[in-house]
């Protein structure tokens, strides 16, 4: 399936300089996590109050950006140097899931014409996350497959605010873009529960 997460391996490579300079500072995975949950905090106050400063529409394309680095860096981290833990791991699930609930959440200010939409999509981007660990409990593998995987909804949710730096109004389309979003993510989870039932 065609997905950003397809690229993190190259990703990864770009981001080993940092992950050294990192753990040089003994910074540890977990304080990475908890970073990444903090910064999602910032970037949904942020998006929520664009409306007063539309420079704050940048938290969206930048400050995920870095959410994306983050959360590829605690992997790193926890691997490279030793770090996993059943603590970290529990950190890093719950933590990616509040995340994307503050960073999320604004929508339902901003596309009020599409609200019940959003309010689905921001339900199933929970279960398409929820059936990812799921392969983990079943099967022994973290599910990542996308479309509309955890990445591909960071690089969408960044688009939309470059859109909304330069006032470029999706209101008429959003019905049709929300509902194609949740189509995606229906299949994306329903690949991560075929390939978990078909490896446990």
């Amino acid at each position: 399936m065609i997905s950003i997460y397809n690229i993190k391996p190259q990703f990864q490579k770009v981001l080993t300089p940092i992950l050294v300079f990192l753990h040089k500072r003994n910074i540890t995975a977990n304080q990475i996590t908890i970073s990444s949950c903090v910064l999602s905090f910032i970037i949904g106050v942020l998006f929520w109050f664009a409306d007063f400063n539309r420079l704050f529409f940048l938290a969206l394309p930048i400050g995920l950006l870095i959410r994306m680095a983050l959360n590829a860096l605690d992997g790193m981290m926890a691997r490279k140097y030793n770090q996993t833990s059943t603590k970290g791991e529990m950190l890093n699930e719950i933590g990616d899931i509040v995340s994307d609930l503050f960073v999320f959440f604004p929508l339902l200010k901003y596309q009020p014409e599409s609200l019940y939409l959003v309010v689905l999509f921001i339900a199933f981007s929970i279960i398409n996350e929820f059936t990812g660990i799921m392969g983990k409990v079943i099967a022994g593998e973290r599910r990542y497959e996308g479309p509309m995987g955890k990445s591909d909804r960071a690089f969408i949710l960044g688009v939309y605010g470059l859109l909304c730096l330069f006032s470029i109004n999706i209101s008429n389309y959003s019905i049709y873009i929300f509902i194609l979003i949740i189509l995606l993510l229906l299949i994306s989870t329903g690949v991560r529960i075929k390939k978990t039932l078909k490896n446990q």
